[in-house]
């Protein structure tokens, strides 16, 4: 029986699971946050503080025995290094709303989002890399200048955990989301580096979903780590016909397909994941912030209150009907709209019945967004659904008949960390020859409740219609391309 580790480097801390190589049991577990000064989130950071949580996780002999390590990190930080392998600044990691301005130039730039959508299967955000690259070339031109090699959190770690070998590596997934690497083509775009940064740089080497990065000098074999979102998706299991429902404050829906999609409209952003399939992610802006609104529009302390209040009511709200683009809406592209409450009447005035056309809301918005996947041919027979709110007995009472399929709601666990040990125990098992280099080993899965459609399927769809309608009432042809 072999032993391997996954590492899961977030936004605010690390985390360690050392499992089972055959069945994926966790055995130890480690956590540490980052030491970041300040309050919230930094845009701002100094790698070293990944490094500094990653040895407080890993204290206590908690990697004994392991035989193998996969890292997962958070995704769209970027980390510039000079000619000597030192960082030119701290790495740029998050949503950075300074690079807001630099996406907008960026896809001018290139002719439009179709033309990025085209090109590498997303159109420039302020969180991505290649938006990261803009702004530094505007706003710091003499770190720009010094930039040589662009990495991203997960091949920054992999590489110092190796020791800083001359080779830098980087997987599929993690390369999918930098905007200057294509899923569909499996290829860099140099030239999309030089219209942000101004010149050529390093990019690392693509390793294949089982390769590995290399071994310590100690003999722990390192695997090629991967981003968040594809080591989630990894250690939840998930393969053809699944799709993942997150509810965050805003949502997004990804599923596993067998090719890239190129999308000219943007609403895709084409992933790559970390097994050599493709995941096509649709992103809403309004998800449990409309919960959120609401409640504060009702008074209403906390969301599992919201959900009580909702059960009160029956499915259609009484004919309520909420379209939550509170922000805008990415999905469909809606930037400058609002939300729209439709169907008051006096019967329908009631605080329970708004609950409930919120929770309706947000979960037809990103049936929408399932429908843009499905429109596109990938196949859908079970949902993921995941964040905190896939707990409120509102969701779960819903979101079955509303998408029309099984719906899983998994037990809170390290999926990333999880995703990242099973990463490492195939390639470890490919390097002992033990294991088909094509085929991720079979780990027991997620603990999870499980909810059918059932006899609610034609309520549940008389609700999306009716969703639908006012939809395209109030924005006629929104989801036309």
């Amino acid at each position: 029986m072999g032993i391997v580790a996954g590492l899961d480097s977030s936004p605010d801390f690390t985390r360690i699971v050392v499992c089972d190589s055959e069945t994926g049991a966790v055995l130890r577990q480690g956590y540490a946050p980052h030491p970041v000064e300040g309050d919230g989130r930094p845009s701002d950071v100094d790698p070293q503080a990944w490094l500094l949580s990653l040895g407080e996780a890993a204290g206590g002999g908690l990697l004994e025995g392991v035989q193998a390590i996969g890292v997962s990190s958070q995704q769209n930080a970027l980390v510039p290094l000079d000619s000597q392998g030192a960082t030119v600044r701290p790495a740029l990691v998050g949503g950075d709303k300074r690079a807001q301005v630099a996406a907008a130039d960026l896809i001018d730039a290139l002719g439009g989002r179709q033309a990025w959508a085209e090109a590498v299967g997303c159109v420039p955000q302020a969180a991505r890399p290649v938006t990261k690259l803009r702004w530094l070339a505007k706003a710091e031109p003499d770190n720009a200048r010094r930039a040589s090699v662009l990495l991203q959190a997960h091949d920054w770690l992999v590489w110092q955990l190796l020791g800083r070998p001359v080779r830098r590596t980087t997987d599929r997934g993690g390369a999918s989301g930098t905007g200057y690497w294509s899923a569909a083509t499996g290829a860099y775009r140099p030239d999309l580096v030089e219209l942000a940064l101004g010149h050529q740089a390093g990019l690392p080497e693509v390793l294949g979903p089982s390769e590995a990065a290399g071994t310590t000098p100690e003999g722990l074999l390192i695997s090629a780590g991967t981003g968040e979102t594809m080591a989630a998706a990894l250690g939840l299991g998930i393969g053809l016909g699944d799709a993942v429902v997150s509810l965050g404050a805003s949502g997004s829906v990804m599923a596993v397909h067998p090719e890239a999609l190129v999308d000219s409209t943007g609403m895709i952003t084409s992933l790559a994941d970390a097994t050599g399939m493709h995941l096509p992610v649709v992103t809403t802006l309004n998800a449990v912030r409309t919960l959120r609104g609401t409640a504060e529009l009702l008074g209403v302390p906390e969301l599992e209150g919201l959900s009580d209040l909702a059960m009160k009511s029956t499915p259609g709200s009484h004919g309520l009907v909420l379209l939550p683009y509170l922000e805008g809406e990415r999905t469909p592209n809606l930037p400058h709209t609002a939300g729209t409450l439709a169907g008051l009447r006096r019967e329908s005035m009631k605080p329970e019945h708004l609950a409930r056309a919120a929770f309706e809301g947000m979960l037809c918005g990103l049936a929408d967004a399932l429908d843009v996947l499905r429109g596109r041919g990938v196949e859908v027979r079970r949902i993921f659904l995941l964040g905190a709110a896939a707990e409120l007995s509102a969701v779960q009472a819903a979101a079955p008949a509303l998408f029309g399929v099984q719906v899983v709601v998994p037990q809170p666990a390290d999926y990333a960390a999880i995703g990242a040990a099973r990463q490492a125990a195939w390639s470890l098992g490919v390097s002992q020859g033990t294991q088909d280099p094509r085929t991720p080993p079979v780990w027991q899965g997620a603990v999870a409740q499980v909810l059918e459609p059932g006899d609610e399927l034609a309520v549940g769809q008389a609700v999306r219609q009716q969703y639908v309608s006012v939809r395209e009432q109030t924005h006629p042809g929104a989801f036309r391309a």
